[in-house]
């Protein structure tokens, strides 16, 4: 009996043992570490970090008798590199892509505003057309170390067309529309 007890103490104590040395593959249970790879939390990020670089603007009423109004702001830079196509992402040192040199211009293509219509959850407004096209400029460099070191640089040409289309609300009498204004620009 003695001796029994003490196979299942040594025994307890060697499975014990493993389970501490990580040999058990759910050593942990479910605190577990799972290998996860890098560019998964960059992806999240892009995901949820930029969530207005497809929202439409809704924007105060065009007043009676004054100009319509132009698509001055054009697309800045850092929402012209995320409409790129991404970098491939490569293996360290045995194939790296980078994008050095970058120049941008933009030109716009179209400013014209539709006539009023009804849009859900809006209501009457006007759809302002604000399109643009951005012609980014960059030296590519493909980089490998192995299994002999190589580098190339290549200028390339890429051309990104973004569309900054928005709203601008549609009052009928000059008393809707200066109530507009009060509520969306404060004046």
């Amino acid at each position: 009996m003695i001796i029994r007890k003490s196979y299942t103490v040594w025994g307890l104590i060697a499975a014990f043992s493993l389970n501490l040395t990580g040999c058990m593959p759910f050593s942990m249970g479910i605190f577990t570490p799972t290998p996860v790879p890098p560019w998964v939390t960059d992806r999240m990020e892009e995901k949820y970090k930029h969530k207005n670089d497809h929202r439409t603007p809704i924007m105060p009423p065009i007043k009676e008798g004054a100009p319509p109004p132009l698509c001055e702001d054009a697309p800045d830079e850092a929402q012209i590199i995320r409409a790129m196509p991404q970098v491939s992402r490569g293996f360290p040192y045995v194939y790296e892509e980078h994008r050095d040199d970058i120049q941008i211009v933009t030109e716009r293509l179209i400013d014209k505003i539709d006539p009023p219509r009804f849009f859900p959850l809006v209501g009457p407004a006007q759809l302002h057309h604000c399109h643009w096209k951005a012609t980014i400029y960059y030296t590519e460099t493909i980089e490998s170390g192995y299994p002999f070191p190589v580098k190339i640089k290549r200028p390339r040409i890429q051309v990104v067309y973004i569309d900054k289309d928005h709203l601008h609300l549609y009052a009928g009498t000059p008393e809707l529309q200066k109530s507009f204004t009060k509520d969306l620009a404060g004046y």
